[in-house]
């Protein structure tokens, strides 16, 4: 099994919502959501090799 760590941020309510709702529309949980969407970014910007 992958190690995980754990990540805590703070975000506006309206924030969260809408990540709720992609999240959804995407058929993921907001927290699987939001790691897809950093390493998307990461991989764009070439600082972590695709997988």
């Amino acid at each position: 099994m992958a190690k995980t760590a754990n990540l805590a941020l703070r975000i506006p309510p309206e924030l969260k919502a809408a990540l709720e709702e992609a999240a959804k529309a995407d058929r993921r949980t907001v927290s699987a959501y939001v790691e897809l969407l950093i390493i998307k970014d990461i991989e764009q910007r070439r600082l972590l090799p695709k997988q």
